[in-house]
């Protein structure tokens, strides 16, 4: 077995902080190398995303107000998995509350680490097909000021590249469905 194989030692672990959606953590580790340090992560349930396409092939997002980067930015509905809730469950409520849309058939597109460098959020990507608008949508969380936004693939890739503000998540999902969208 070499070190690549082996975990770190947690010397000790330290909860800097405990909040509704994430954890912080200090911990004191030993590598495997024997080099030891404070290592710091954030510890967060993970999240499920929808990259929703309607029947003209239009891509639903929301620009929303991120309080952590002052602004608003151009996003794919998501949220945040609760306790005992399996993505799939996340995410079909999330696009209705962000969107006022339902969608008839879904296609898991994979997960991947948000950033792993600081944190061990995992999201869980899925692409949401055979929309229908809902006659009485749920309403947004009381924290969420989102607007929704419909967008080609054309127009979305055309953002990203010029630099318009979107968010990490929706843009490797966005290429993850990219092979389904036409």
């Amino acid at each position: 077995m070499s070190q690549f194989d082996e975990a770190p030692q947690i010397l000790k672990p330290h909860l800097f902080y405990g909040g509704r959606k994430f954890n912080f953590e200090v911990n004191q580790l030993r590598l495997p190398n024997g080099a030891e340090g404070n290592f710091e992560c954030v510890r967060h349930r993970g999240g499920a995303l929808a990259v929703p396409v309607t029947s003209d092939g239009r891509l639903v997002l929301v620009r929303q107000y991120r309080f952590s980067v002052g602004g608003r930015l151009l996003e794919f509905p998501a949220g945040t998995i609760e306790p005992n809730e399996e993505p799939a469950e996340t995410i079909k409520r999330e696009i209705e509350e962000e969107t006022g849309y339902h969608a008839g058939s879904w296609q898991n597109l994979g997960k991947f680490a948000l950033a792993p460098g600081y944190s061990d959020e995992y999201i869980y990507a899925f692409l949401a097909q055979n929309l229908t608008k809902l006659d009485q949508p749920r309403a947004p969380d009381d924290d969420e000021d989102l607007e929704v936004v419909l967008m080609t693939p054309q127009e979305l890739e055309k953002a990203i590249l010029t630099g318009e503000s979107v968010d990490a998540k929706s843009i490797c999902s966005f290429f993850l469905a990219r092979p389904f969208l036409g």
